[in-house]
This record gives C-alpha cells, sequence and structure tokens, in this order.
C-alpha cells in the first residue's frame, strides 16, 4: 500500500479517542482501529448527499489489510483519511490512513462488497453507485491498480 498524507484523501472526518479505548500499556488497543477504519467507510458508503446502496442491498467486508506504524495514544483525536481505489462489478476497494498529530499511525485496504439482502448473493453495483464512487476515487492510487 502507498502512504499517502491525510490531505491526498477525498474524504476526511475524524473519532474522538476515548479512555475506554486504551489498553494496559496506556495506548489505544489495536482491536479499536477497526472501529475508526468504519467511520471514515461510513462518510462514503452511506453519504446522504451521495447515495450508493438500493434498497434490499447492504455491504459485508471480505477482506481488510491494516498496517500499524505507530500507537496511538489518549487523549485527543484520530483523523481518518479514505478514499476508493478500485470499483468492481459488485465490489469497491477502500483504501485509508489513520492520522494522529499529522503522523500516519496506520493504513488499510478494505474490500467490501454488495450483496442482496435476501439471497445473501453479491449484487452489481448500479450505474448510480457508480457514478457516487467516481467522487471518492483516489486517482494516484487507482491508476496504479
Amino acid at each position: 500500500m502507498k502512504a499517502l498524507k491525510l490531505e491526498d484523501f477525498p474524504s476526511k472526518t475524524f473519532d474522538k479517542i476515548r479512555y475506554v479505548d486504551t489498553d494496559r500499556q496506556g495506548h489505544v488497543n489495536n482491536s479499536v482501529f477497526s472501529s475508526f477504519l468504519e467511520t471514515g467507510r461510513v462518510e462514503i458508503l452511506y453519504n446522504a448527499d451521495l447515495p450508493i446502496l438500493s434498497e434490499g442491498l447492504s455491504f459485508v467486508i471480505v477482506s481488510l489489510k491494516l498496517e500499524f506504524f505507530q500507537e496511538i495514544t489518549w487523549p485527543g483525536q484520530v483523523d481518518i483519511g479514505t478514499g476508493i481505489v478500485k470499483v468492481g462489478s459488485s465490489s469497491i476497494t477502500i483504501y485509508q490512513g489513520l492520522f494522529q498529530k499529522g503522523n500516519c499511525v496506520a493504513q488499510a485496504e478494505t474490500i467490501i462488497v454488495q450483496v442482496d439482502n435476501d439471497s445473501r448473493r453479491s449484487s452489481p453495483l448500479s450505474d448510480l453507485a457508480r457514478q457516487a464512487l467516481a467522487h471518492w476515487l483516489i486517482r494516484e492510487i487507482a491508476a496504479e491498480s
């Protein structure tokens, strides 16, 4: 995965670090990193201004590759950069960076598949979904895929 700065991502948000997020070593537990990533993904996947999902469909994670670079400490916040690097027929590859005090502390690549809620089988993304996803494309990485 390619290292990006927070400003390189088309979607940026943040999460407040809670005391409960820390472990006995005094830093944020590695399991909480996935929750931070979810916060960033939701900004795109469930964005009211650029809707992606159609009625009767949902998203499931089929792959998550997460690399840790530094620990996250409490108190403070985590800045989350999110963007799309690839759109398949029913899948979306999302690239994210987690940052604290300007330093990239982790990066992740997540593959999500759109599924039909009844059949639980993959369902092709609509043309409208593809148009919405294009808004969040990280062109620099997408060109390398």
